[in-house]
């Protein structure tokens, strides 16, 4: 993506990209000669982090620039190659790339290993331009040496809207910037002793921003800017999961909202719902990114699994024809990718959807069935079969939980016995009222024979 072919003018994300590796592994026991736990069956995930991955979340919101330091190393191209595909990159040069490994077991890091950069290769300028036509900037300080480099601030003294999430071993802010968006431990670090208002009020003097507001997990967030009463923005409640990026996601979504010209109060509203959203969808395991085109094939359902509970998650898989999707469709899986860490979609073949409904349908073919829901966000993998019901994918990829769409019981689901039999859950979800892709398909056909009619009358 250039400039030229983004749609609008960019979101422009400055600061510190990481390449991220995740080593998932179990642990069942400890190393004979010293109590230090034993990690198996390793799966490795690599992605973009720091700056790099605020972008990518900046990146499904609209067109996005990310001015970065990236090495020549293998590690810098592994996260070019990754970045490239999403954002517009402006690399003004670093001797090493940052390299953060977090070994994993179950939902928690047992050991982090951090490989840092020297210093700056031959500075790269940035086109004072880019901050000019930009919708709004994030600056994303990993204290790693972007945001202190001189030209870049005084860049950022003249961009607006600008959001600016700082670090503890990161540059100050440039005063004047819209908001900064510490986290309440990094808030305590630099304002000190007292309450969250109290730190919300000394970075306001300290930092002379136009509003300061102080994350706080699952209590939400803290919006405080002079000679006006604080705001506190409650959270919805989130399953305990993996935080990592979740201050990143919310970064991201008030920096875009303040590019839709929302005020502060309701960008913020939309920042907290939009950071938990993230962190119930899965967080940072569910982030897929691709390196390259040839790489965007659907996942392997069980390697997506294996990866899924290797690190702990639940699995969640949900079965049908998906013959016309439409939203009550969306919404029943949109409602179980809520339930679990990932979703795996078990699709009615062709033959099987003509045994159970006729000759006539499907109306679409299973591939086109299985593409078009693999373009849905809440979906992680699409796998067709055969058989009038998934019993049998059941029993092999055996999911934490079956979502069943209906207004039956479970007892009522044939599904079910396969199910308690391994130990799974069966979960029946709501559907939405009226929508029902026979009762298209019928619609439809009542409207060309309509129009048949219509065209073979006499005038």
């Amino acid at each position: 993506m250039s400039l030229h072919e983004a749609d609008g003018p960019p979101l422009v994300v400055v600061g510190d990209s990481l390449l991220d590796i995740d080593l998932l592994g179990t642990a069942t026991r400890l190393c004979p000669d010293e109590p230090a736990p034993v990690i198996e069956d390793i799966t490795e995930v690599t992605r973009p982090g720091g700056a790099g991955l605020a972008a990518l979340l900046c990146a499904r919101l609209r067109p996005t620039v990310l001015v970065t330091a990236l090495g020549g190393d293998e590690a810098g191209q592994r996260l070019r190659a990754m970045l490239a595909e999403h954002v517009t990159l402006v690399d003004v040069g670093a001797s090493h790339t940052v390299v953060k490994t977090r070994v994993r077991v179950g939902d928690r890091t047992v050991a982090r290993l951090d490989r840092v950069h020297e210093g700056f290769a031959a500075p790269e300028a940035v086109d004072p331009e880019l901050f000019g036509y930009a919708a709004a900037v994030l600056v994303s300080d990993y204290g790693l040496g972007v945001t202190a480099r001189e030209d870049i601030r005084v860049l950022l003294a003249g961009a607006a809207p600008t959001v600016w999430d700082p670090h503890p071993r990161g540059s100050m802010p440039v005063a004047g910037v819209t908001t900064v968006t510490p986290n309440l431990a990094e808030a305590a670090h630099f304002a000190g002793a007292g309450d969250v208002l109290d730190k919300a009020r000394t970075l306001l003097q300290k930092w002379n921003p136009q509003s300061v507001a102080i994350t706080r997990g699952a209590d939400g967030a803290v919006l405080a800017a002079r000679h006006r009463t604080p705001l506190i923005v409650p959270a919805p409640v989130v399953p305990p999961t993996d935080t990592c990026g979740a201050g990143d996601a919310f970064a991201a979504a008030l920096v875009n909202a303040l590019a839709d010209d929302l005020g502060l109060a309701d960008a913020t509203h939309r920042a907290v719902v939009s950071a938990s959203a993230y962190l119930r969808n899965g967080g940072v395991g569910a982030l897929q990114v691709d390196a390259s085109p040839a790489d965007r094939a659907d996942p392997d359902p069980s390697d997506l699994v294996a990866t899924v509970r290797a690190r702990g998650g639940r699995v969640v898989m949900a079965g049908g024809c998906f013959d016309l999707l439409h939203a009550g469709h969306v919404a029943y899986l949109e409602a179980a990718r809520a339930l679990g860490d990932c979703l795996v979609v078990a699709v009615n073949s062709d033959d099987s959807v003509r045994t159970l409904k006729g000759n006539g349908r499907p109306v679409v073919g299973q591939a086109d069935r299985a593409r078009v829901l693999r373009a849905l966000e809440c979906v992680d993998a699409v796998i067709v079969f055969d058989e009038q019901t998934p019993a049998a994918l059941l029993d092999r990829l055996r999911p934490d939980i079956f979502a069943k769409g209906g207004d039956y019981h479970a007892t009522q689901v044939p599904e079910t016995d396969v199910v308690r039999a391994y130990g799974g859950e069966v979960v029946v979800l709501p559907t939405l009222a009226g929508r029902s892709s026979t009762r298209l398909v019928h619609a439809a056909r009542a409207a060309h024979h309509e129009e048949e009619q219509c065209r073979t009358q006499p005038a």
